[in-house]
């Protein structure tokens, strides 16, 4: 893995044309950041013991960092053993064309106790009221719930427009 400052885009190689295929180009990191600020699911990929998972996440982003909650399970006995994790992020074909945008980030996963829970929570639910057309509502934490942040340090994105 490069070592990249933090909140910085990487530089990917030229990627030729082909007929029919439209021009893949490297998204700014302004259209990085409002794309990821307007999804909301992506791929987490973990690794540990020589072993790759990766699954569906709902999040919200901020400040560089994605959070969500999750349950105890394989993905979080995994980013406790290894906490550096890759995020993926798409959009295929919103426009009906064939169009799409893709953003991967590494980043270091963290769970959140104390005081760190709830501003992560008041993001989430007003993130998805806003989107359901609703209020945010605070709704209780069952057992076993680990609220996540993958604080986001590598970050690119490539997309074609038709």
């Amino acid at each position: 893995m490069r070592n990249v400052p933090h909140g910085s885009v990487v530089p990917s190689l030229h990627m030729s044309t082909q007929p029919g295929r439209g021009v893949p180009r490297e998204l700014t990191r302004d259209e990085i950041e409002e794309f990821l600020r307007g999804q909301r699911i992506a791929r987490l990929g973990c690794h540990a013991d020589g072993e790759t998972y990766v699954v569906p996440l709902i999040y919200a982003y901020e400040d560089a960092a994605v959070v969500a909650v999750t349950t105890e399970g394989r993905k979080v006995a995994m980013i406790r053993e290894n906490p550096n994790v890759c995020v993926e992020v798409d959009s295929y074909d919103a426009d009906g064309r064939g169009s799409w945008r893709s953003v991967i980030a590494q980043g270091v996963c963290e769970e959140l106790s104390g005081e760190e829970v709830e501003p992560a929570l008041s993001l989430l639910r007003e993130r998805f009221a806003r989107t359901a057309g609703r209020a945010a509502e605070r709704r209780p934490l069952g057992p076993g719930v680990v609220v996540l942040r993958v604080r986001l340090h590598e970050l690119s994105g490539r997309t074609v427009e038709r």
